[in-house]
């Protein structure tokens, strides 16, 4: 809150946190797998609770580039 504009745009923040956006565009990778196979284990047998749990688990991963950015954005002042 140090600074005299309250704006969005951290460039220095997006920069920074690129390679980590990157390493964990490589997670969402593997979530995507782990969605798919679990989809279609939840559609065969829709009672194993641990299923929906690793689909849960994978839109997470899936969503991890976006958190990262995010956080590393807002850590930068402007």
């Amino acid at each position: 809150m140090c600074c005299e504009c309250d704006c969005e745009c951290r460039p220095l923040g997006w920069l920074l946190g690129l390679p980590f956006a990157f390493l964990s565009l490589i997670v969402s990778v593997v979530g995507i797998l782990i969605w798919i196979v679990g989809l279609l284990l939840s559609c065969i047998c829709p009672c194993c609770l641990c299923v929906t749990v690793a689909v849960e688990l994978a839109i997470e991963l899936v969503k991890a580039p976006l958190h990262v950015m995010r956080w590393f954005t807002s850590q930068i002042p402007c």
